[in-house]
């Protein structure tokens, strides 16, 4: 029998937590990038970890399908992610679903190192409570999709992590560590470099060695450079030489015109999109009440200083921040401290409480990304009938829209294009007169589009139409 004890000693542990999560969302982990949240995103990491395995594709040159005639060659993220799904395709043969294990793995560490964090500044409760939130925010969908987002945010937790290691041992393999995880975090993906803001509490500090700030300050430069090099230096090459752009970052001036136009939009991504919780919510505003009458100038200060830089993140993504919901990721950490902060001035028996309510609202707010709708499984078959009908090499169309996702499961490059594009015939043959070979017309989009050149394959979900001989 285990004692009353125990029990307390089990369920006040972050550890036990983080498995029963972890645990929870293996449900529908092997699925295929067919959900509705953002299934666009997760196969555009997974055309580049494809690409790693089919074609020996380059690291510095990572490749998408959806270039059309192009060489699909394109600057985005630092693909250290899609590499690692690459590693275990040698290991495990490819498989749609594995970035979303590496991902779900990664990312329950990144929690683990979330609460180090906390806990080494604050209290064991508010790091425990702050944890807990973040598992249950919008990080409980998104740690197991196939994107870098909170893969880059718990490599950066790591660094930050074993940065306060360093400037409390002086050990170097602790520098070393936080240099190594805080660069990825920031070359997977960018605008977590806003947590650098954190690193003035450092600078500021009269208790710290100064030649403990110079090693960190260093590490920061150097991570920024790196980060500058690839995003803009080499994407800019890659677009240059290949001329194919995945992402369009906007001027202040044009970001902050789109904003203008999405405001309620933008607001609710932190008011809802963020943590899934209104009352999580809540303690995030008595969170901050508390913390900015409580806390040192410093501290107060530092956090302003993070929040304009992560305002500035916004303004240069435009209208993309309101309109994708993932966008405010790296921020939800901050949300998630902030109403740790505030449950900490109740009582620790209603705090609890209040804990439960928050996870079960952020966990019902999220289990519909978890399962597949019947309505998508057709799209599988789209692999084995372009096996069937359409050579390797040749370039395809296909009615898919924006999203590159029906482009993806045929396995084949090419276009992915509004449907109501194919309905003028001279578009199909602008494309026909670039190189496709072969259009592919998912069936459920309507109105029925015909051509003259002869179809080759039909089935209840498509049709193949030949372009060429």
């Amino acid at each position: 029998m285990i004692s009353k004890i125990e029990l307390k000693q089990l369920f006040t542990n972050i550890r036990f937590w983080i498995f029963l999560f972890f645990i929870v969302r293996l449900v529908g982990i092997t699925n295929p990038p067919l959900e509705t949240g953002h299934n666009w995103r997760q196969v555009i990491t997974n055309m580049v970890a494809r690409n790693m395995v089919e074609k020996n594709a380059q690291f510095f040159y990572p490749e998408i399908d959806m270039a059309g005639d192009l060489s699909g060659i394109s600057g985005s993220e630092f693909p250290f992610f899609n590499w690692l799904i690459y590693l275990f395709s040698l290991l495990f043969d490819y498989s749609h679903w594995l970035g979303r294990l590496i991902n779900l793995v990664v990312s329950s560490i990144g929690i683990f190192y979330f609460y180090k964090l906390i806990k080494s500044y604050f209290s064991k409760e508010i790091a425990f409570n702050a944890a807990i939130i973040l598992l249950a925010s919008l990080w409980f969908s998104f740690s197991r999709k196939i994107m870098p987002d909170t893969f880059s945010v718990s490599l950066v937790f790591i660094g930050m992590y074993y940065g306060g290691s360093f400037l409390k041992s002086n050990n170097k393999l602790q520098l070393l560590l936080f240099f190594i995880f805080t660069t990825l975090g920031v070359l997977c993906k960018l605008p977590v470099i806003y947590l650098f803001g954190l690193y003035a509490l450092i600078f500021f500090s009269k208790t710290i060695d100064n030649q403990k700030k110079i090693a960190i300050g260093i590490s920061l430069v150097l991570t920024t450079v790196l980060a500058y090099i690839w995003y803009f230096v080499w994407v800019e090459y890659l677009f240059q030489t290949y001329h194919y752009q995945l992402f369009f970052p906007k001027s202040f001036q044009q970001g902050l015109m789109e904003i203008k136009a999405f405001i309620p939009e933008t607001f609710e991504q932190f008011y809802f999109s963020a943590l899934r919780s209104y009352l999580a919510l809540l303690f995030v505003v008595v969170g901050l009440f508390f913390f900015f009458k409580k806390e040192k100038l410093l501290l107060k200060s530092t956090f302003l200083i993070v929040v304009m830089v992560f305002v500035v993140f916004i303004i240069k993504t435009g209208n993309v921040f309101p309109t994708h919901n993932y966008y405010v990721l790296p921020f939800v950490p901050v949300m998630a401290f902030l109403a740790a902060y505030g449950l900490n001035k109740v009582s620790l028996t209603l705090s609890y409480v209040l804990l439960a309510v928050i996870v079960f609202e952020g966990v019902l707010n999220q289990q519909h990304d978890f399962f597949i709708k019947d309505s998508e499984k057709y799209k599988l078959k789209l692999e084995q009938i372009a096996a069937t009908s359409i050579e390797k090499d040749a370039l395809i169309i296909i009615n898919g829209g924006e999203s590159p996702q029906e482009l993806y499961f045929t396995n084949r490059r090419g276009w992915t294009v509004e449907h109501s594009k194919l309905l003028v015939p001279t578009f199909i043959d602008s494309l026909a007169n670039r190189g496709a070979a072969y259009l592919i017309l998912d069936k459920k989009k309507e109105p029925k589009v015909t051509t003259e050149y002869p179809t080759v394959y039909t089935d209840d979900f498509f049709e193949i139409v030949q372009l060429k001989e």
